[in-house]
């Protein structure tokens, strides 16, 4: 039968090696400068805590690029104050989820286990194939969704209207257009003054 176990007799269930404890002398094999080179960013403490990217204190890569507009303009997609992310659900997953002639609607695919918040606006792509008649109703649809939905007798409901923010180009007359303007109209033939 095995001592007792207590303090005295604890033993780790493999045996543990010390770690080497470097900077013991200049005999020790790793005295003087305890393998950290001499001087240097990398000889004092902390230096490996870096960031990804960081450079040394030089102007990072990701800085230095051109900034071109895109992802983090106000109106960029899907970033931004006014990102238009919206759940994504293809008209192959409503054939195998609803029976012919069901009701689609966002409260519907959440219980079907489509979507996972109803906070969030859906949009119903083309993947797949569809011959059930369905009506659904969905904030927004792709062309292709739209065709094969009413193809296959089923009707498609906009809970919100299709359109966005559009810009106003203004552009300045042309040459030929400032002519026209300055040109006096002809006068109709027979008109007496």
């Amino acid at each position: 039968m095995p001592d007792e176990l207590d303090l005295s007799s604890l033993r780790p269930a493999q045996p543990r090696k010390a770690r080497k404890r470097v900077g013991r002398g200049a005999g020790s094999g790793t005295g003087r400068y305890a393998g950290r080179g001499v001087k240097g960013q990398k000889a004092r403490s902390g230096s490996h805590k870096m960031k990804p990217g960081f450079e040394g204190g030089q102007t990072p890569l990701d800085m230095r690029l051109g900034k071109l507009r895109g992802a983090t303009s106000k109106d960029a997609m899907p970033i931004g104050p006014f990102r238009t992310f919206a759940q994504p659900v293809n008209v192959g997953d409503l054939e195998q989820r609803f029976e012919d002639g069901a009701e689609v609607t966002p409260e519907a695919l959440r219980a079907a286990g489509l979507i996972r918040r109803l906070s969030v606006d859906v949009k119903v792509l083309g993947e797949g194939e569809l011959s059930k008649r369905l009506v659904v109703t969905a904030h927004r649809f792709s062309r292709s969704a739209v065709e094969k939905i009413e193809a296959a007798g089923g009707t498609v409901v906009r809970l919100r209207e299709p359109g966005g923010r559009k810009r106003k180009r203004t552009r300045a007359p042309g040459p030929a257009a400032a002519e026209s303007a300055q040109a006096p109209e002809p006068e109709p033939e027979g008109a007496e003054a």
